[in-house]
């Protein structure tokens, strides 16, 4: 086991993204900014994923600004983070390379250290050219092997597969195939290498394992990443602590928990009674939080569970005896590797904290908490949530049919979407995938990459109409129009690169965000100049109202005012 430990915290990406639908102002992060540059956390992920595309679309702020900023007051004191799909940047669309080489040149240079790069196939070649990009520029590339389970499939399927002749795969993500992907990844550059369970389905035992297994083979550090969604979070970090990973993601405790990462402060307790080092300032953490819990007030609005954890003080409040042994016996247990035992003693602990009790929904369908709620919403809007049961049998079969991708943002969606299709189609008396989204059919053409497990050619032209795999073509790629506005003076809609990059990885917000930039600095010119023209009346007036009779008549005649409120005057002048 390590003595030390390097805490990345994920607050002011993941945590309020996870909870709070990524609606924190540039004027709340940049509250808690100055507390964080004291707190010495190892890394801080700040940007990517769903940020750039949030603060345009509900904040109007510009992305590239918010990243300036956090790195103008964070500095060197913390390596500054960013998530990124590979080929998919931040979409559903693969991208050309001179389109991922700007988007992570300008990443590193406005202050990312880090950027996590995954691919939700965990297609390595969809993550050659950001790897080679990011490092070109003087970036760390942390590369994530993402971690979902095999298809669960009912008896009835099972026999039903066997008597076609067809029985189903139920061992593809295997300890060794995540190990083939993360050496393979090494080999291709990567500089870090991170076990990105984005649902929080992996058990403690597995990610023990899996700890072993990268540290016995790879040479470069490890990072341990989960959510605590279906319980598993908090157990399967410590057994991660416990079998000596370099790197473990957490949240400050009131942006934790539940849909989020494993609370800071829990970890920390963890650390303090197995005698690891995180190097983090805790008098920091404890006004960071502070501040937090201010700020998660007022997020009211998008707090979906709106339950918080207790007030602790990690420096100053004590633990009641019995829960502080639970710590102790949670540590035993991650060591004995006694997973039951170990899960039900930390779901204790965060019971004590107040943190959301385990999805059981979740955890039982085994599929990321927002494939599933996207899932019930779309039924609930057709009034259809009765056939939930059915769509939850189809996935299993929908995802092996496509190829068994893992279930991460966007396959998970792609593959929630049709399985909903797929009942629909069914409760109509229709074949199954007579209703098809496009992302499926690309999905299943090959456009984002090779899957984990071969698709049979016949199914791929039954829905794409092509039997060979047909992978992403960039010639096919067209830039975004970049129009000019004459009526605003000639401005383009994007008039940099920085700019350039959001209208072409954000068609439609980048596009209504600049625009409605372009138009508010117009206004913002007009009534500049007016403000001028106005001040300079009333200084004139000012001077002109203090002037002697004479002295009016002389500047009158001399034509200095050509002001209304003097005409009378120099019309009574012309007169005489």
């Amino acid at each position: 086991m390590n003595k030390k430990l390097l805490i990345r915290d994920l607050t002011l990406r993941d945590g309020q993204q996870s909870l709070f639908a990524t609606r924190m102002t540039q004027a709340q992060v940049d509250r808690v900014l100055p507390l964080y540059k004291g707190a010495g956390f190892y890394a801080m992920e700040v940007w990517g994923g769903a940020v750039p595309d949030s603060i345009m679309r509900y904040l109007n702020e510009n992305p590239w600004t918010r990243l300036t900023r956090i790195k103008e007051i964070i500095g060197d004191s913390s390596k500054l983070t960013a998530l990124s799909r590979g080929r998919n940047v931040f979409g559903y669309n693969p991208y050309p390379d001179d389109v991922i080489d700007g988007f992570n040149r300008n990443a590193v240079h406005a202050g990312i250290s880090i950027m996590r790069i995954f691919d939700a196939l965990n297609d390595t070649d969809n993550v050659k050219s950001t790897i080679k990009s990011v490092k070109e520029n003087g970036g760390i590339a942390d590369c994530a092997v993402c971690y979902t389970v095999d298809p669960h499939f009912s008896t009835k399927n099972k026999i039903k597969a066997a008597l076609q002749g067809k029985p189903l795969n139920t061992r593809i993500f295997t300890d060794d195939y995540y190990l083939q992907k993360a050496l393979k990844l090494q080999e291709m550059g990567a500089d870090m290498i991170s076990i990105k369970d984005m649902a929080g389905l992996i058990p403690p035992l597995r990610a023990g394992r899996l700890v072993r297994l990268f540290k016995k083979n790879l040479s470069i550090p490890v990072d341990f990443h989960t959510h605590c969604t279906p319980g598993y979070g908090l157990a399967s970090s410590l057994m991660a602590i416990v079998n000596g990973v370099d790197i473990v993601d957490t949240n400050m405790m009131s942006f934790a928990g539940g849909s989020a990462a494993a609370s800071f402060e829990i970890i920390q307790l963890f650390c303090n009674k197995l005698k690891i080092d995180t190097g983090v300032n805790l008098e920091a953490v404890v006004k960071i939080e502070a501040e937090l819990r201010e700020i998660r007030k007022e997020l009211a609005d998008f707090d979906s569970t709106k339950k918080f954890p207790i007030n602790f003080n990690i420096i100053t409040d004590k633990l009641p005896k019995d829960i502080d042994e639970l710590f102790e016996l949670a540590i035993a247990y991650a060591k004995a590797d006694k997973e039951d035992d170990l899960l039900s003693t930390t779901q204790h602990i965060e019971r004590y904290f107040n943190f959301p009790e385990p999805d059981d929904k979740v955890k039982d369908a085994e599929m990321p908490g927002g494939m599933y709620s996207n899932m019930l919403a779309q039924l609930k809007q057709l009034k259809l949530e009765r056939l939930l049961p059915r769509t939850l049998d189809l996935i299993p079969m929908v995802r092996m049919a496509a190829g068994c991708p893992p279930l991460v943002t966007p396959t998970s969606q792609i593959v929630g979407v049709q399985a909903v299709n797929c009942v629909i189609d069914e409760s109509k008396g229709q074949p199954m995938y007579t209703t098809k989204s496009i992302q499926f059919v690309n999905l299943v053409k090959g456009v984002y990459g090779k899957t984990p497990a071969p698709i049979d050619p016949d199914f791929r032209y039954k829905i794409a109409g092509v039997k060979e795999e047909t992978p992403y073509d960039v010639k096919y790629y067209k830039k975004q129009e970049n129009p000019v506005f004459h009526e605003y003076g000639g401005v383009k809609l994007a008039d940099n690169e920085r700019d350039e990059l959001l209208l072409e990885l954000f068609p439609s917000v980048a596009a209504e965000f600049l625009k409605k930039n372009i138009e508010q600095t117009y206004l913002n010119e007009i009534h500049k100049i007016e403000e001028e023209k106005r001040l300079k009346f009333e200084a004139e007036k000012h001077a002109y109202d203090s002037l002697t009779e004479e002295e009016k008549k002389n500047r009158l005649l001399e034509g200095l005012y050509n002001y209304d409120w003097v005409s009378e005057e120099a019309d009574d002048l012309g007169h005489s």
